[in-house]
């Protein structure tokens, strides 16, 4: 069975992505130091996070 066009190629998954996944987010916020592990528990409700390499 064939793919429709529409899905597009399936080697097309290399691109750069442009929102950061909860635990590169925390990693952010350590690495500004607004992150503490003994006050922060929850990794719910995170503030926004600038944009860094990682």
């Amino acid at each position: 069975m064939s793919r429709h066009k529409s899905f597009g190629k399936a080697t097309s998954g290399g691109s750069k992505r442009n929102v950061l996944k909860r635990f590169e987010r925390v990693e952010v916020l350590k690495k500004i130091g607004r992150w503490n592990p003994e006050k922060n528990k929850k990794v719910t409700g995170l503030p926004k996070t600038p944009v860094i390499s990682i």
